[in-house]
């Protein structure tokens, strides 16, 4: 049973009948009182004494610190949170005269006022210069879709002061929120590492900046093979969190082809924590779209089945094989504000996926 903390007037209360009480056949709680001002001040001091005492035993598990608390309690499990990045891998291209040269080190301008440093020379060919960028501050406020508008922070001769984004930057994210490394953290206090099991490969796979779900295959690719697939659900929000990249095996490991992009990203990362003697190879999950059809669902509230639909994927959907029960669906949806009555005519059965492949949501159709 929970400890049920007085409150500050019970405080005053007890305090109140204490003295009232040791001092029989008097009038010591009259209203300006030497005794009755006392045993306000006893009556805080307590109060205060507990919340100290709430505070502590918050900090006392990692279930429920808070602040710098938290963060500790993870490092006594090599948990720390993950820093924001910088948006990089994407490319800009300016128009000018041949020959003239973007210096390296220029200054690039986004609209809004974010910050953008060229990283390599490059010189005008064909009356184009794509340049590489990376975002001056990390986050994913450096992220950019193609096609927007980029401007030279100082003139350049021969080049056009106005540019536009023609490879979006979508690796920039931003530091780890508290409940996603408090959720982190915890995964690994109930699940030690066991030198190579399959959680320690999602664990680690966890650990780098920009991951947001992993799975592991044990001799996914034979004998000796562990297979990571993972996901990129803020960073790669514009590819619908898929990795970009190609699959494949760290840079170091001379066993096979190296991967490319995220995938190599999650390779390298996993490369020195591994078992030496396993070949881990990143690999992207494929996407398998399940479309609906559902009826009586009102006009207003189809945009939140529809986005309560897509969370349910991302909570439940797996690499691993199995099934997101239908019941599950059918609660996601009878969960929707607004929904009183409906029918799912499609899918009608449990939805069920292969090992590699992962569900995401397709079109629904509402009637």
């Amino acid at each position: 049973m929970p400890y049920e903390r007085p409150t500050l007037s019970e405080l005053k209360a007890r305090v109140a009948s204490d003295i009232q009480s040791a001092l029989d056949g008097s009038d010591p709680l009259l209203r300006f009182s030497n005794l009755g001002i006392i045993g306000v001040a006893l009556a805080n001091l307590a109060s205060a004494h507990y919340g100290y005492l709430d505070w502590i035993a918050q900090q006392g598990v990692p279930f429920t610190a808070t602040d710098e608390y938290l963060y500790a309690w993870g490092a006594l499990k090599g948990v720390t949170p993950k820093a924001a990045t910088k948006s990089s891998n994407g490319r800009i291209t300016f128009t000018g005269s041949n020959g003239a040269v973007i210096p390296d080190q220029s200054s690039i301008v986004r609209s809004d006022g974010t910050a953008f440093t060229v990283q390599g020379a490059v010189v005008v060919t064909g009356g184009t210069a794509v340049v590489a960028a990376t975002a001056d501050n990390p986050g994913g406020a450096g992220n950019s879709e193609a096609g927007i508008v980029m401007s030279l922070g100082a003139a350049i001769a021969g080049v056009n002061s106005s540019g536009s984004v023609t490879t979006a930057f979508t690796d920039g994210s931003d530091d780890e929120t508290v409940e996603a490394f408090r959720t982190r953290m915890l995964q690994v206090y109930a699940e030690p590492p066991q030198g190579g099991s399959k959680v320690d490969y999602i664990e680690w796979a966890l650990q780098i900046p920009g991951v947001t779900r992993a799975w592991c295959n044990p001799n996914g690719f034979g004998a000796g093979t562990v297979v990571v697939y993972t996901m990129f659900d803020d960073t790669e929000s514009a590819h619908d969190g898929f990795p970009q990249g190609t699959n494949g095996v760290a840079t170091d490991e001379a066993r096979d082809t190296p991967a490319t992009g995220d995938q190599l990203t999650v390779a390298d990362h996993l490369f020195p924590l591994r078992p030496v003697t396993a070949l881990v190879y990143s690999v992207a999950p494929l996407a398998v779209a399940i479309d609906f059809a559902i009826s009586g669902v009102p006009v207003g509230n189809r945009a939140t089945v529809t986005a309560e639909l897509a969370a349910l994927f991302k909570s439940e959907g797996t690499t691993e094989g199995g099934a997101i029960p239908i019941s599950s669906v059918w609660t996601t949806i009878a969960s929707a504000i607004g929904v009183t009555d409906f029918i799912v005519s499609s899918p009608a059965t449990d939805i069920t996926t292969t090992v590699g492949y992962l569900p995401v949501l397709g079109t629904v159709v509402y009637t």
